[in-house]
């Protein structure tokens, strides 16, 4: 089947000889323009004089002197004009950042009001007329009210008159504002691209003689489907003056039935506005063969792209043909696709007993969102964004971590060691901004900037040094290359837009333009577009026809798209006037989408049947549509990735070799901490032996994070040091602490715990810290937290203090048998406090975590498959074993101050009975001792064992924060 772009070039041949070279060839955009020339060059079939070519803004755009203003120079030149409105009525004028949103939905309007030659005095007045109706005659029936209201709607009713008022003021000030927006621009020499449209469909073009350049050819408007009012004007004016040739690509299927979207603006340009298909009368093309319509559901987004990894492979020989044009496309409905696309497509196939390579070209434009380019941008906003207020002398630590590990700031493994090494050591949150300057790059970004234009010439010589290194190099590649340039080259247009404004406007807002400009970045992947793959988008497939083309993204609200640009003009006032409704938007898509249909052989369309909050999982109507009125012959495929859990497999760690060695050192008296036995490495076994061998035998360490907030095991160790320094300065006086004594060294409490926090976050008590606000927060837990131990101690006072935590560490020998051989372990202890009280001796141990002192048995505690262990009961038992051992005394109780119970619960253990709690006597206290003893010394017994190996823990809790769980895989 003939291709569109090919009749075309037949019939412009025929028509136009040997003045071919003289026409201008307009599109809607430039895709189609390489087809063409092919299809030419094979028709004439020798060397030629090639047409113009422009897409229909290039060309319009001949028709005036003026430059097409860009964005932010629309957008400065509309805030001043309705500041100086705002002025004349005594108003007070607005920022620019207030401004912004307001002036994109103003600049859009206006674009719609001249695209469509509509009179702007007459439509604002219209509008004004609505509100005062709206707001002036409230005594009117609901029924009477009712398109008012449809329009009042987004307002509470609170608020309603209000807006009412300030929608009239602005629709009445509307009409200066559209004049004196295009009277500004055109005395700095800049129009709007919709008001070219509109001067030159009035005949006030400053240019109209722009046109006798192709006066011996034609004007050839081919592919165009949706006219506004003022292309309409104009191709009608030229179609009159026989100067213009209109080539439309049209089907019976849609153009001969009223009821079909697709054909809609079609039938209005051929039947109303009187354009001649200079192709002749539409054609059968969709029924003229019976297709074979392949329907892909996918579960998620980025899901439709894998469909390609097999259903391309059946179409890459189709590329081997030495012209392979138009063989197969990829049309993205939905553009988000494209990255997926690209990661899914292979670079090479298989193909009769060789590897071929895959052509692919994508000129829809490859996003600097996806690139490391703007991430570094957007890195280099946040940290100037911290810095705005000019108080700050320093930058968050995570953004500098981000800077170090950056792929384009190109520091080195030992610089970024260092950096991050000190910012350890000095726990530096806030990281001050000379201690980054390294080098010149680091320098440059971590400069604060004071105003807008030294802001943006810092960007880019941060983004020109890198382009400098990676040239020199030579690391740089095509795409970088190419949106680096882009980069620069819209930062340089805003560096310019904003000379003349840039004083008056805040650098927070400089900054945000900054972002907006960088965002919206894309570059064209370099590519053959006559050759390979082509990936495109759905308005670039406008005129071109493919064999094969796969279709991603046919969702109901994506294909048509449901989403339409705010207005401050009612839907029902845009009917009126001719302007753009979402019906339109209908009809574009459903001309799109069925033209694909007309001479491709082979169709696949591919959707998301997995509904969110951004899909309803629906497949187009159009889809439906054309399963009900085709006649085609569809085959659906459910494509489902399958679901599975990795499995899991825990393989045991066997006590050999170097691991018994290692484990080994703990027997017979070896010499040095690691080879004591401290309570808190029997309960790390006890919670899983797997973690004692990761960490006391492997000896691989937690890695050093920066602790930015006080973490639980901060809280408490900084408690244990508050108390230890509380106790210190009453020991030195006197040991009997008396309830006054408490009372009376209270007062120090919020010093002794910033000094105490200072410790442990820095080793340096004496340190002077701002603290900030989660930091004033843990602060003030861990003064409560002491507070509740002091108010157990008042109560329990008097009593006499007989050791602190420092005072002095405990260790003993205790015998074991290994396979029936008696070794000996050393075990160690550091106990938190030791007292007496009415004559007994007292452990005590402090608690910030969620422990227990409650007990069912004593067996329990030891049982690593049970999830009743108590870590706390163990250790505070250990610590009075020890004791009672190292001073050759009995009777010691052991007392757990658990902060969050103690009040309740007091500190003594307890058994649970039958839901009941039984406090221990004395009796029962010693008996509890000598089971645990017995009791630790089977469980020492066990870990030294050989033929007992390292298992892990079948207590999916004990899992949950242990830092191994990454190497043991559970």
């Amino acid at each position: 089947m003939t291709a569109f772009l090919k009749e075309v070039a037949e019939d412009l041949v025929q028509r136009l000889g040997k003045d071919l070279h003289h026409a201008a060839v307009v599109f809607n955009n430039k895709r189609p323009v390489p087809y063409l020339q092919n299809h030419l060059a094979d028709t004439i079939g020798k060397p030629f004089w090639s047409p113009s070519f422009f897409t229909i803004q290039e060309f319009f755009a001949l028709s005036t002197h003026l430059q097409v203003a860009d964005g932010f120079t629309q957008f400065f030149t509309l805030l001043k004009e309705y500041n100086k409105l705002l002025a004349e009525e005594g108003g007070k004028a607005l920022n620019p950042d207030v401004f912004y949103p307001i002036a994109r939905i103003i600049l859009s309007d206006f674009s719609q009001i001249d695209n469509d030659l509509v009179n702007a005095d007459q439509l604002f007045q219209e509008l004004e007329d609505i509100a005062v109706i709206e707001k002036e005659f409230q005594h009117l029936t609901p029924e009477q009210q009712q398109f008012l209201e449809q329009f009042w709607s987004s307002f509470s009713s609170g608020k309603q008159q209000n807006h009412q008022e300030q929608f009239i003021r602005m629709w009445r000030r509307m009409p200066k504002l559209y004049r004196g927006f295009h009277q500004a621009l055109r005395e700095k020499g800049y129009t709007t691209m919709a008001y070219i449209y509109r001067q030159l469909a009035e005949g006030k073009a400053d240019r109209p003689s722009f046109i006798d350049d192709f006066k011996e050819g034609k004007l050839v408007f081919a592919g165009f489907n949706a006219l506004s009012n003022a292309e309409a004007v104009i191709f009608k004016r030229w179609n009159k003056d026989e100067k213009a040739l209109f080539y439309f690509d049209t089907d019976n299927y849609y153009l001969q039935d009223d009821t079909q979207e697709a054909g809609l603006f079609l039938r209005k340009n051929i039947q109303k506005l009187g354009l001649p298909n200079a192709l002749g009368a539409s054609k059968d093309l969709i029924r003229s063969h019976q297709k074979e319509i392949n329907v892909y559901k996918t579960q998620g987004q980025t899901a439709q792209a894998k469909i390609l990894q097999q259903e391309l492979l059946q179409d890459y020989p189709l590329l081997d043909a030495a012209d392979n044009a138009g063989k197969i496309a990829l049309i993205l409905a939905d553009e988000s696709l494209l990255l997926p696309v690209l990661q899914t497509i292979p670079t090479q196939y298989q193909h009769a007993d060789r590897i071929s390579n895959i052509d692919l070209n994508v000129t829809m434009g490859y996003p600097l969102l996806a690139t490391s380019i703007f991430g570094l941008a957007d890195l280099w906003l946040s940290v100037q964004a911290q810095l705005i207020d000019g108080k700050k002398d320093t930058v968050y630590y995570r953004e500098v971590e981000a800077f170090l590990s950056h792929p384009l700031t190109g520091v080195s493994a030992v610089q970024r060691d260092l950096v991050q090494q000190e910012i350890l050591k000095e726990q530096l949150i806030e990281v001050p901004l000379l201690s980054l300057h390294h080098d010149e790059l680091s320098s440059l970004f971590f400069t604060k900037v004071h105003k807008g234009l030294a802001a943006i010439n810092n960007l880019q010589k941060v983004f020109k040094l890198i382009l400098e290194r990676q040239l020199e190099d030579k690391t740089l590649k095509q795409t970088e290359a190419d949106l680096f340039g882009a980069t620069l080259k819209e930062l340089n247009r805003l560096h310019d837009t904003l000379e003349d404004y840039a004083a008056q406007l805040p650098l927070s807002f400089v900054l945000s333009l900054v972002q907006k400009a960088v965002q919206g970045i894309s570059v064209p992947l370099s590519g053959e577009p006559l050759q390979g793959v082509q990936v495109m988008g759905l308005l670039e497939s406008r005129s071109l026809d493919f064999e094969h083309v796969y279709v991603l993204g046919v969702n109901e609200g994506i294909l048509p798209q449901i989403n339409v640009s705010p207005s401050f003009i009612p839907d029902s006032i845009r009917r009126a006037y001719g302007l753009p409704v979402i019906e339109n938007q209908d009809a574009i898509s459903a001309y799109m989408f069925y033209r694909l249909l007309q001479r491709s052989k082979k169709v696949s369309l591919v959707y998301n049947g997995q509904g969110d909050d951004n899909n309803t999982g629906e497949p187009s109507r159009f889809l439906r549509q054309l399963e009900f009125e085709s006649g085609y012959t569809f085959k659906y495929f459910d494509q489902s990735q399958s679901v599975a859990i990795e499995s899991k497999s825990n393989v045991d760690i066997k006590k050999e070799g170097e691991t018994l060695r290692r484990l080994n050192l703990y027997l017979d008296g070896q010499e040095g901490p690691s080879a004591k036995l401290s309570a808190t490495r029997l309960t790390t076994y006890l919670n899983c032996p797997v973690q004692f061998f990761y960490k006391y035998i492997a000896k691989v360490e937690e890695p050093e994070e920066l602790a930015e907030n006080l973490e639980a095991n901060s809280i408490g160790s900084t408690l244990h040091l508050v108390l230890e320094r509380f106790y210190q300065k009453l020991q030195a006086e006197s040991p009997y602490i008396t309830k006054e004594r408490i009372v009376e060294n209270r007062k120090n409490l919020t010093e002794l715990c910033k000094r105490a926090f200072a410790f442990v976050m820095f080793k340096e008590e004496e340190k002077i810290l701002e603290h900030n606000g989660m930091q004033q927060v843990m602060l003030a837990i861990v003064a409560e937290y002491a507070n509740v131990i002091l108010d157990h101690d008042e109560n329990q006072a008097p009593f006499t203090l007989v050791e602190l935590e420092n005072d002095e560490d405990y260790v003993i020998p205790f015998p074991i048998k290994v396979k029936g051989e008696e070794r000996q372990l050393t075990l160690f202890g550091i106990i938190d406090r030791v007292d007496q009280r009415n004559g007994v001796t007292r452990i005590v141990d402090y608690k910030t975590g969620r422990d227990e002192i409650g007990f069912s048995s004593i067996e329990e505690l030891f049982d690593t498959e049970s999830n009743k262990q108590n870590k706390a009961l163990v250790q505070t038992l250990f610590y009075t074993y020890v004791y009672e051992q190292a001073k050759g005394i009995t009777g010691v109780e052991p007392n757990l101050y658990i902060i969050r119970k103690m009040r309740e619960e007091g500190t003594l253990f307890y058994l649970r009975e039958n839901r009941k709690k039984v406090l221990l006597q004395a009796e029962q206290l010693d008996d509890m001792k000598g089971n645990f003893t017995n009791l630790l010394r089977q469980k020492l017994e066990e870990l030294f064992n050989p033929d007992v190996p390292f298992v892990h823990t079948t207590v999916a809790d004990n899992c949950m924060y242990c830092p191994y769980l990454t190497l043991c895989g559970k």
